[in-house]
């Protein structure tokens, strides 16, 4: 018999753990009734969050698998930090080979691995657990993403033919936590850490309505990184400051610029090309997402910073810093756009519901560990073209193996 509501542990419980259950108000037939995170304070805050919100029962456990022993848990969605994603996905993986519960299914937060390597484990772990698998990649669920999309192949595709360029960028003033900044800990620097979205989007866009994510090859990929402002000294500095003296951006930076050019061919042999560019140097309101897509007699532009509404505060309204506008904002007076609804516009919401109607249905989520997979090849060539200065032909030799300089603490620009 079928069940008709999923109960969802979280392993994490920081940001972007809180973003989810935030979503979660959006979000039907499942509870969330479980936190587990390396400080059990911060598990203990997001579980109050959850009850506080009316969107589950969630209580603060001490490890992965006691949450997955409570025979209410159905499902469990990795929100942690990179470097810790295969040893949970272990501890799951044992706790249901030594009988301590029973799931349907687990999701993972992107990037899937911090390299190709850590991708296909997680992928052949989930497998071996007999799980059905959800890969978090929350931008092809946005709802002007979707809509767009939608519309675009009805009429526009439809009557003169398929489109062949999409562009995406995801840029902001930088991340919230030391750990993102550190190349080993996260596996890279702004191309691992937002470049996923990106070119995710653009192949999503790319892709016929209802068609597999196979149709479209990838040819060819160029790129290139660089490192525009945290390097110099005063940024550095503040940097070091805030992670007690670990993160050492004069000596052992990560790019805070990328961009990259992927050659895709189509079913039918024909030339398309994604452009993804990511920063961690861009100072304006806040977190701009920009999406385009350009065929033969149409277009589609995307910008998260053109909300509905924006507010204007005089230099005499002097508040506390925050981000009650919008993610990353970098001011509080001015005229500030407003994203009023962030979980629901990025594509938290509908990202979450999809992954429960899957697993509730017994059925492999559209987005899955395979798509992380193939996400995380992508990335690995396009730190191989970078670091090469060249176009890379994909696949290239010993990609499986293949671990970016920036990830070694090996890349420095200013040395190079």
């Amino acid at each position: 018999m079928a069940k008709k509501r999923l109960g969802v542990g979280i392993v994490g419980g920081g940001f972007i753990a809180r973003f989810h259950i935030r979503s979660w108000v959006g979000v039907r037939d499942a509870d969330i009734l479980g936190i587990v995170s390396r400080r059990k304070e911060t598990a203990q805050e997001a579980a109050a969050l959850a009850r506080t919100l009316g969107v589950g029962e969630a209580k603060a456990y001490d490890s992965v698998t006691e949450m997955v022993a409570n025979p209410d848990i159905d499902a469990i969605w990795i929100c942690a930090p990179n470097f810790t994603r295969i040893e949970i996905m272990e501890e799951i993986v044992d706790a249901l080979e030594r009988g301590k519960g029973e799931l349907i299914g687990v999701t993972c937060e992107k990037p899937l691995g911090r390299n190709v390597k850590e991708a296909k484990r997680m992928l052949e772990l989930v497998q071996k657990a007999g799980l059905l698998d959800g890969y978090l990649e929350n931008q092809v669920f946005s709802p002007s993403v979707v809509k767009g999309k939608e519309i675009i192949w009805s009429r526009g595709a439809a009557l003169t033919g398929r489109p062949y360029l999409a562009r995406a960028a995801e840029e902001h003033s930088g991340p919230h936590m030391p750990w993102f900044w550190e190349g080993a800990l996260q596996g890279g620097g702004v191309l691992n850490d937002m470049m996923c979205h990106s070119v995710e989007e653009a192949r999503y866009m790319l892709t016929p309505p209802g068609a597999d994510r196979n149709v479209l090859v990838p040819v060819k990929v160029s790129a290139f990184t660089s490192c525009l402002k945290w390097q110099q000294p005063h940024y550095a500095e503040i940097l070091s400051k805030n992670s007690n003296g670990k993160t050492d951006y004069i000596n052992r930076p990560a790019e805070d610029f990328a961009r990259c050019l992927i050659e895709y061919k189509d079913e039918k042999g024909e030339k398309l090309i994604v452009e993804a560019t990511t920063s961690w140097c861009y100072v304006g309101a806040g977190l701009r997402l920009t999406m385009e897509l350009l065929g033969p007699e149409y277009s589609l532009i995307i910008n998260t910073l053109d909300s509905n509404l924006r507010l204007f505060l005089s230099r005499n309204v002097k508040g506390a810093a925050g981000e009650d506008f919008v993610e990353k904002q970098n001011a509080e007076i001015g005229l500030m756009p407003v994203v009023s609804n962030e979980e629901s516009e990025y594509g938290y919401e509908a990202e979450n519901r999809h992954m429960v109607q899957s697993f509730l249905a017994g059925k492999r989520p559209e987005e899955n560990f395979s798509d992380g997979v193939n996400v995380a090849e992508l990335l690995m060539t396009a730190y191989m073209s970078a670091e090469q200065e060249r176009t890379i032909i994909f696949p290239p030799p010993n990609l499986d193996s293949f671990i970016p300089a920036v990830a070694k603490g090996e890349w420095n620009p200013k040395k190079s």
